[in-house]
């Protein structure tokens, strides 16, 4: 484990952003993992400036995100494809068909899972995987449960999970309540794991997840036993 201490969330984007344009400048025809929320989006928008200034290049890049809800069109502004065509897709030269977002909108949700683990392992899986942590320790929407959730699936969102994401969309009650993840296996057998963490709120979650006891409680504990994981966090009180 790497333990990499911005000294600001800039300082953090740019740390991480220079991970990844690293590992695609080393094997470019390499497979992303990609994540949503806020604290990827200073990540993205520094990937966006060195590609304008053409010092990286997406084109032979295939990427796969980790989730996303249940029952969202793909066009709707909160759904998380549209997160990534407007926060990263739409402004590099990534491929069309080589960026790939789970579906929401299928009947065969359980099959559709499925297809989404066959596809990545087709690929040769994934050799980055960039990973946020939610306040109760999930990554992905692997919520915090009995135990550890191997393949991609559907999940039931935790209240905070909920709460945490409520200001996208206005009320709680207008949020899904279920979302299509990735599940641990696959995020554990990515050849580098890439985790950030902003922010205060996110200290005593990334202390139990890095140092505390592996639990399904704690998902992101899991994280302690990959052999290549780099953690770039800024969680400094700001007061």
């Amino acid at each position: 484990m790497k333990i990499i201490h911005a000294k600001s969330y800039a300082d953090l984007s740019r740390k991480a952003a220079n991970i990844i344009s690293a590992q695609v400048i080393l094997k470019p025809n390499c497979v992303l993992g990609l994540a949503t929320g806020s604290t990827p989006l200073g990540t993205y928008k520094q990937l966006i400036e060195w590609y304008n200034k053409d010092d990286i290049d997406f084109s032979q890049v295939t990427t796969f995100n980790l989730d996303e809800y249940v029952g969202l069109d793909p066009a709707d502004p909160q759904s998380y494809h549209a997160y990534m065509r407007e926060n990263l897709f739409d402004h590099v030269n990534l491929r069309k068909n080589a960026v790939h977002v789970p579906d929401g909108m299928v009947e065969d949700l359980a099959d559709a899972c499925k297809r989404y683990d066959a596809l990545i392992q087709s690929h040769g899986g994934i050799d980055l995987q960039l990973l946020g942590i939610g306040k109760n320790g999930h990554i992905a929407f692997n919520e915090p449960g009995e135990a550890f959730e191997k393949d991609t699936h559907i999940v039931t969102l935790e209240t905070s999970t909920l709460q945490a994401n409520r200001r996208f969309f206005g009320t709680e009650e207008d949020m899904p309540k279920h979302a299509i993840t990735m599940g641990i296996r696959m995020i554990m057998q990515a050849k580098k794991i890439l985790l950030i963490a902003d922010g205060e709120s996110k200290r005593d979650i990334l202390n139990k997840a890095l140092y505390g006891p592996i639990s399904a409680q704690v998902p992101a504990s899991i994280l302690q036993l990959h052999p290549d994981l780099t953690v770039v966090c800024h969680v400094e009180d700001k007061t």
